[in-house]
């Protein structure tokens, strides 16, 4: 199974296609096809009809709108540090450990 650069729960932030800008957190992520689902981006409208089947009865129809998958490219992780105000005003894109020590050299 591939690995994302992101997970449930983690906060992103658009880059590319008709919603970049915008951030929200990951709702979903679909390791086998490369997507993410985040709140708020890339809603869509499914229409859905009356049914009469199921185990309680109907089910109700109408329009809902939700959240569509995006391609796992089109968005960044962001900092995500609840604990201090600053991280809040200062949204910029997380950082991996430094692999290098003082020295210069890899480890």
């Amino acid at each position: 199974m591939p690995k994302l650069h992101v997970k449930k729960g983690d906060l992103v932030q658009v880059i590319a296609g008709k919603d970049k800008g915008a951030k929200g957190r990951v709702i979903r992520a679909l390791p086998r096809e490369d997507r993410v689902v985040v709140e708020g981006v890339n809603l869509i409208k499914k229409h859905s009809k009356v049914t009469h089947q199921g185990p309680r009865g109907a089910k109700e129809g109408g329009v809902q709108t939700l959240e569509a998958s995006i391609h796992v490219s089109n968005v960044k992780k962001l900092k995500d540090d609840a604990k201090t105000d600053e991280a809040k005003k200062d949204d910029k894109p997380a950082k991996k450990a430094a692999a290098a020590d003082e020295s210069g050299e890899d480890n």
